[in-house]
């Protein structure tokens, strides 16, 4: 008997890596899903962020839409590489949605505007960001790589945020091309001057993320060349990250504890006061037992980012031994699958 996913159940099997369409159908046997997608179900979590804590996520754009191919994305390949800004999910469905969650008294740090692919591509992200301002107390983060800040409309879309996290994996154009593979038509020169410029009239907080692949951007000199860089952008914090989950490109590896700490250092002698901090996996605080069926939850979860156990059952609320049976009876049914991965099982959705 088939017995179809609600949709207030699943937030968007929108589905990363797998270009796959929309609906879900839950039965006995593999994961089917039909075309189409509804309104809304663009907002999703809280989720536990290594960065962030209790993220409550914004997703404004379609899957795997971004300006960069990054080789370590946990979403996988880009499907649609531009630098276009169109306007993309309806703003009042977002709200809406968004406004409907929040009456339901969930528990988060942060709302977060991240997703599927680069939030800056959504023309009328300002207008949003300054809508959930008007709506709560929580503070607005908006995770960007940081490509389109060279453009004044793209810096006034995010000067009403609390948080702004660029990303600056290079210190160099070699490696930038590397690591990110930009849109052909960014430069390094011009990203690096336009979060610079951007820094100089934030009047937000500022962090920034340097994610670190091992043997293309974790040698000593593009350290160098990155925490000078960092320097002169002056953030508030930056943030020391590596490939924790099953990347875009098999070959891209995480650095060892070791190899972190070696990072953290190399930069943080280039940028003296400011804080660099190795991002660990975090476990997040226990949130309230999830409403939605277990089956459909994890589900959601991994349509967003692969994930371990401790990972899901902290985001879930989920028990960890009623998780493990939810786990087995996916896994047999073809609806998600593991690997090892960084010395730990991670779960997600299957391959097409």
């Amino acid at each position: 008997m088939i017995r179809a996913i609600p949709w207030r159940a699943v937030h968007c099997i929108h589905l990363p890596r797998h270009n796959l369409p929309a609906r879900a159908v839950w039965y006995n046997g593999p994961m089917t899903l039909p075309r189409g997608r509804p309104a809304g179900q663009r907002v999703f979590g809280p989720v536990p962020s290594r960065r962030l804590g209790r993220s409550l996520g914004v997703d404004v754009v379609p899957l795997k839409t971004c300006t960069l191919d990054c080789v370590y994305c946990q979403l996988g390949r880009t499907a649609r590489r531009t630098v276009r800004r169109r306007r993309q999910a309806p703003v009042r469905e977002v709200m809406r949605e968004l406004r409907s969650v929040l009456r339901r008294g969930v528990e988060a740090d942060w709302i977060t505007f991240s997703g599927s692919g680069e939030p800056t591509l959504h023309a009328e992200l300002g207008r949003m960001v300054r809508a959930v301002k008007r709506m709560t107390r929580i503070p607005v983060a908006v995770l960007t790589n940081g490509t389109l800040l060279f453009r004044p409309a793209v810096r006034e879309a995010l000067a009403a945020a609390d948080l702004v996290v660029p990303d600056l994996d290079a210190g160099s154009a070699r490696v930038f091309r590397l690591v990110n593979r930009p849109h052909p038509s960014l430069s390094f020169r011009k990203v690096a001057r336009g979060i610079e410029e951007f820094a100089r009239g934030f009047r937000g907080r500022i962090w920034l993320e340097v994610v670190l692949v091992r043997g293309v951007n974790d040698g000593a000199d593009e350290l160098r060349r990155i925490g000078r860089l960092a320097a002169r952008i002056r953030p508030e914090r930056v943030q020391l990250n590596t490939v924790a989950r099953p990347p875009a490109e098999r070959w891209a590896a995480g650095l060892t504890p070791a190899g972190m700490e070696r990072a953290r250092r190399i930069l943080q002698r280039e940028l003296g006061p400011i804080p660099v901090e190795p991002v660990a996996r975090r476990p997040g605080a226990a949130r309230r037992r999830s409403r939605r069926r277990p089956d459909a939850a994890v589900l959601a979860c991994l349509a967003r980012r692969p994930e371990t156990a401790a990972g899901l059952s902290a985001s879930l609320g989920i028990p960890p031994s009623r998780l493990a049976a939810v786990l087995r009876r996916l896994a047999r049914s073809g609806a998600i699958r593991s690997e090892r991965f960084g010395g730990e099982r991670v779960y997600l959705l299957p391959r097409p």
